[in-house]
């Protein structure tokens, strides 16, 4: 299908059909079903000053002491005793999110936070004259080879859907409600993928294999930005997003990136969990990918490794439910969702995230190799209880690699030394 750029566009919206409304929704009842979305007439657009992050500045039954430590771990180099924490760890994790927090904090100054709680500012004015588009087919493979060219290891696109768009962002210094504001006219979702390092993912939870999360933020900063201005030099809307703006997850999955997990993240063919996903939103005339499924869901359903390891038990056991916890989960879909409170409260007391959850998956592997191949294969059919009892039999997933392992050695001393010296030093 083409869509030349001065063919008349139909309205985004049905006519007399405000975005908040099932009526304006149901446009999408068939890529939901693709996508294996299942979501209630009792659905709220999620708002940003709910997440989990934002709540630990402004809720009482939230911030603590340790939540101090854990943001001024982040930004300060952090010492204490244990494999994994002393300084060289955490002066590479905070150094693996170097680019992120430099596009974050360069607009303190006006009340934003890039990346995290605002679109990321485009470096250069869109061009005054639009590209003239003749084949969206040809677009969007273009569009997709840029993206790689610019680091991405995955790159999909959905459909812009008001639905996963946060119902309204946090000031960063009251930390209130204000507008979502964006352009009129978006028509599309590009999402990026970027592979996490499997390797270093290894010695999570420790301040060194979170160095793994950092990469993939700071990695993913750089080519959301890059893409953006392509296509803003081309005279179309774009916005670089991270976390902020709107809720990625669901973008990933109609984009054919993967389908979602008990651990609640997106499951990729190629990476399993281990993938950080940023976006664009874009009004260029693109194609849309359809939803890929194969075989999570069902999967997951046989497998709770992730809750059973867990350690602040917040991961569910049992069948996905609309109901979550708390005020950081969203209302009217069905689905696993985490006690986030119990989480969050696990990493700031390590001062550090987890990620344990994407280390023990099943589906954490080097695809790479036929062995994981070969796993993936079973795990879509009939034979996933197979793959699931050779992976508990093998239990590679769930091993942890001593961090210092990584390193490859102590800064040549022993472990015992190591151990015994004070922290700090």
């Amino acid at each position: 299908m083409s869509a030349p750029e001065d063919s008349p566009r139909p309205d985004y919206w049905p006519a007399n059909q405000p975005p908040d409304s099932q009526a304006a929704w149901a446009r999408f009842a068939d890529s939901d079903r693709e996508a294996g979305f299942e979501i209630g007439h009792d659905f709220e657009r999620f708002s940003q000053r709910n997440d989990m992050f934002n709540r630990a500045q402004w809720d009482e039954a939230v911030k603590t002491p340790q939540v101090r430590e854990f943001y001024k771990a982040s930004t300060a180099i952090s010492s204490r005793r244990g494999d994994g924490f002393r300084q060289r760890d955490y002066a590479l994790r905070n150094a693996s999110w170097a680019v992120a927090h430099l596009i974050a904090e360069r607009g303190y100054a006006q009340g934003k936070r890039e990346g995290f709680l605002d679109p990321i500012e485009p470096q250069r004015p869109k061009a005054a004259e639009k590209l003239k588009i003749e084949s969206s087919e040809a677009l969007t493979a273009e569009i997709k080879k840029v993206a790689r060219l610019f680091g991405a290891d995955l790159v999909g696109i959905a459909e812009y859907d008001e639905r996963w768009v946060y119902s309204h962002r946090t000031d960063i210094k009251t930390r209130e409600e204000r507008p979502n504001e964006l352009p009129s006219g978006l028509t599309h979702v590009i999402i990026i993928g970027h592979e996490m390092d499997y390797e270093l993912l290894k010695a999570v939870p420790s301040a060194t294999g979170s160095a793994a999360i950092g990469a993939g933020y700071s990695h993913e900063t750089v080519t959301s930005m890059q893409i953006a201005q392509y296509i803003r030099n081309l005279g179309y809307e774009a916005l670089a997003s991270l976390n902020d703006t709107a809720l990625t997850i669901p973008f990933a999955i109609k984009a054919g990136m993967g389908e979602y997990g008990r651990n609640q993240m997106v499951i990729t063919p190629e990476f399993g969990p281990r993938t950080r996903f940023s976006k664009i939103l874009t009004d260029l005339p693109l194609v849309a990918d359809k939803p890929r499924r194969f075989g999570v869901f069902e999967f997951c359903s046989i497998c709770d490794r992730c809750a059973t390891h867990c350690p602040s038990k917040a991961l569910p056991k049992g069948p996905p439910t609309e109901a979550g916890p708390n005020r950081s989960s969203i209302k009217g879909v069905r689905k696993w969702t985490a006690d986030c409170e119990k989480c969050f409260a696990y990493w700031t007391r390590m001062r550090t995230d987890c990620s344990l959850c994407m280390r023990v998956c099943p589906y954490n592997r080097d695809y790479s190799r036929p062995s994981a191949k070969l796993f993936r294969w079973l795990a879509q059919g009939r034979l996933r209880r197979l793959a699931l009892w050779l992976d508990d039999k093998l239990g590679t997933n769930a091993k942890r690699v001593k961090p210092s392992d990584w390193w490859g050695s102590e800064g040549g001393m022993s472990e015992e030394q190591a151990a015994a010296k004070p922290a700090g030093d």
